[in-house]
C-alpha cells in the first residue's frame, strides 16, 4: 500500500497543482497539517478544496499556522485523523495536530496537550499498535526530523514519549522545515518530507508480511 506524504503547504496552490500524477499512484494521503500561511488564515481553505478535489482518501490533522477552529473543516470533509481513530484497509490512523510554541503561530499548544490527541487509543490501555500510522504536526523529541537550522532538537518529549510506549509502524510528521529526514524510534519509522511550499514530499510504503505490518519503504522527493 502506497501512501504519498504531504506537509506544510501554506496556501502553495502551484506546488500543489504539480503532483497530480503523484496524486494518481497514491492509495491515499497522509497529509501532516499546515494548510495556510503564517499569518494568513485565509489561505487555507483554498488548499483543502484543491487538496480533496485530487484523492478521494485524505488522512489529515491540522497545524501550527491553521487556526485551531479550521479542524471542523477538514471534519467536514472527512479527513480529519485528529483526536480520532480510523480504519483502513486493515491500518489504524491516528493524529494530532498543531504545535509547540515556536514564533505566535495561530495553533500553539503545550508539549502535554499535543499528546492528549492520542487518548482514543491510550485510554485502552498499555497495548502496542504495530498496525497504527501517526500523523503529528509536531515532530517527536530527538531525532533527525526535529532539528532547526541551528542544530537545537525542538520535537516534542510527549509525542516521543507516546510513540516509545505504544511503537506505531509509522509516524508522518513535518513543522520543522529543514529537518527532511526518515529515521527510527525503536522499529518505528518516522518521516518528515519536509514543506511541499518548498518542493518536497514524500511516499511511505507499507505491506503486510507473516501476519505483521511492515514499512516496505519511505523515500523524500523532490518536485523538479
Amino acid at each position: 500500500m502506497k501512501f504519498l506524504v504531504l506537509s506544510d503547504i501554506h496556501g502553495d496552490l502551484e506546488h500543489l497543482g504539480k503532483l497530480e500524477g503523484e496524486f494518481k499512484k497514491a492509495d491515499a494521503v497522509l497529509f501532516a497539517g499546515d494548510f495556510a500561511k503564517f499569518g494568513e488564515p485565509e489561505t487555507a481553505e483554498p488548499v483543502l478544496e484543491k487538496l480533496c478535489s485530487m484523492h478521494n482518501t485524505i488522512f489529515s490533522v491540522i497545524g501550527n499556522c491553521d487556526e485551531p477552529d479550521f479542524i471542523g473543516n477538514i471534519e467536514a470533509k472527512d479527513i480529519s485523523v485528529q483526536k480520532s481513530l480510523v480504519q483502513f484497509e486493515g491500518l489504524c490512523i491516528a493524529g494530532s495536530g498543531g504545535g509547540l510554541p515556536f514564533g505566535g503561530a495561530a495553533n500553539e499548544r503545550e508539549d502535554a496537550e499535543l499528546a492528549t490527541d492520542f487518548n482514543i487509543l491510550t485510554e485502552q490501555g498499555s497495548c502496542e499498535w504495530d498496525n497504527l500510522v501517526a500523523i503529528m504536526h509536531n515532530p517527536p523529541k530527538d531525532t533527525d526530523c526535529d532539528k532547526i537550522s541551528a542544530g537545537i532538537h525542538v520535537g516534542s518529549e510527549s509525542l516521543r514519549a507516546f510513540i516509545e510506549q505504544y511503537k506505531p509502524l509509522a509516524v508522518v510528521t513535518g513543522h520543522i522545515h529543514e529537518s527532511v529526514a526518515v529515521c527510527k524510534i525503536g522499529n518505528t519509522t518516522v518521516i518528515n518530507p519536509g514543506a511541499l511550499m518548498e518542493g518536497r514530499y514524500g511516499w511511505l510504503e507499507v505491506c503486510k508480511e507473516g501476519g505483521a505490518w511492515q514499512v516496505k519503504s519511505a523515500q523524500l522527493c523532490t518536485i523538479e
